[in-house]
């Protein structure tokens, strides 16, 4: 059977053809950038965390299975490119009426040994039976090359999962060291109110000073106890976040409390050339879609022209089962034909629009993935710059305002201080080491996030 097909040309004009960049990308995914996290992250307690995330973590796993789905979408697709083969066997049973063509003439037919037709025929078949589209117009390559593009996307869908997972554990764990600080910080602070009370305690037994300069000691005294157990809920909240992203209910996290202050800061390079941010998961998953999505319009114009399809059987057939071995039973069939939608075509026609406004989104993605990773990567080298001058100032105020805790406490013995100076030098030492710790914290967690920013790299 033959039929005719409109002209493809009226239906290209919808079509708004992306530049170059929609160019299908080089058929791999990049694994390198990803696996390099030790040589940034070089904490042994950190690397263990980050060991058993990337083992339990249930998105990874969610990512993992994304990419098995991606596999047989490929395979589905590869076998729609070969003949189709299924083994068929059937029995049946069928009675024309007598005042019919076939009744009238089984009547007075012989079909075996003298014997003629039987007005209620049995039928008993089995074969093979196979049908094979030609893909004459690429429309089913169209769909594999699809496939294939979207498994790549998928890989790296699950590489760009767990570049945010080591970010985003690193980012975690960089916070609990820094409340570990806070914790140390405030301890060392509320042992010094302490011995203070007990100096103005001493003083006013002595009349050198009075109830209220106590009660405003030892209402600090309150007020940086309270502050702990703020941060010690801080870090069950912060313990909390680390357990989930390790996919363990398990605690406490291990580490040493010391850590942050005494840590090597990680190190990445503080200039980045334009084609390291092509590693960046985000983008090739995009730029892979985006190849896909250029596969779908190849296959959706096709779907336009006619297909051709061979369709064919092969066995045994024979009104009765005692029969259906002998060689006389033996049949076969052949039919090619071409087909094309001729009336009515919206849904073809549909699915052509879908196909082109996908990948006119995906190519404005693609775009737009690239502009985030060159703002996110500038931003993030820029904060290093201003973190490091920030950290060197914080680091001299903390260091004179330690000393001037000291000497409050010396000419308030001797008074030639009030109590109000030593309240004040002990709240603004206090204020300044926390507030360089979390500058110290700030400097890991942007190191974390040019980790990811580089796409692993």
């Amino acid at each position: 059977m033959f039929t005719s097909c409109e002209d493809l040309r009226r239906f290209g004009k919808k079509t708004n053809q992306p530049p170059a960049t929609a160019q299908a990308p080089e058929k791999s995914a990049s694994f390198t950038g990803v696996s390099q996290w030790k040589k940034h992250f070089t904490d042994p307690r950190l690397q263990a965390l980050t060991d058993q995330a990337l083992e339990n973590n249930r998105d990874l796993k969610i990512a993992l299975q994304r990419i098995e789905m991606a596999k047989a979408q490929i395979t589905a697709s590869r076998s729609m490119l070969a003949p189709k083969i299924s083994a068929v066997a059937g029995a049946g049973l069928q009675r024309f009426g007598l005042y019919t063509m076939d009744g009238a003439g089984n009547s007075t037919t012989p079909i075996y040994d003298g014997r003629i037709v039987p007005r209620d025929l049995q039928d008993y078949s089995i074969g093979l039976q196979s049908s094979w589209e030609i893909d004459i117009w690429g429309k089913l390559r169209s769909k594999k090359a699809s496939a294939t593009a979207r498994l790549l996307a998928s890989v790296e869908g699950r590489n760009l999962v767990q570049t945010q997972l080591i970010a985003e554990l690193a980012t975690a764990y960089y916070e609990l060291l820094a409340l570990d600080a806070e914790i140390i910080n405030i301890d060392e602070t509320i042992k010094i109110q302490r011995d203070a009370l007990e100096t103005v305690q001493t003083q006013k037994q002595a009349g050198a000073a009075n109830e209220l300069a106590v009660q405003q000691f030892e209402a600090l005294l309150y007020n940086l106890q309270s502050m702990r157990l703020d941060t010690q809920q801080q870090i069950v909240e912060q313990e909390g976040i680390i357990c989930s992203l390790l996919g363990d209910p398990k605690r406490p996290i291990a580490r040493h409390r010391m850590a942050l202050m005494d840590s090597k800061l990680p190190q990445l390079s503080s200039s980045v050339p334009a084609d390291m941010l092509k590693n960046r998961p985000d983008i090739r998953r995009a730029e892979f879609e985006l190849a896909a999505t250029k596969a779908d319009v190849k296959a959706a114009k096709a779907a336009f022209l006619p297909s051709v399809s061979i369709n064919g059987m092969l066995g045994l057939q024979a009104f009765q089962s005692n029969l259906l071995l002998n060689v006389h039973s033996a049949g076969y069939s052949a039919l090619g034909g071409l087909v094309a939608p001729l009336i009515n075509r919206k849904a073809i026609q549909a699915e052509f629009d879908h196909a082109s406004a996908s990948q006119l989104e995906a190519l404005n993605t693609y775009q737009q993935s690239i502009v985030n990773g060159y703002v996110e990567v500038h931003n993030q080298l820029a904060f290093i710059r201003i973190l490091k001058n920030l950290q060197a100032l914080k680091a001299k105020e903390v260091h004179l305002l330690i000393e001037s805790v000291s000497t409050a406490a010396d000419l308030f013995r001797t008074r030639r201080a009030t109590y109000i100076e030593v309240l004040n030098a002990q709240q603004n030492a206090l204020k300044a080491r926390l507030q360089l710790i979390g500058v110290t914290k700030r400097q890991f967690q942007v190191q974390a996030n040019l980790y990811r920013a580089l796409g692993g790299g």
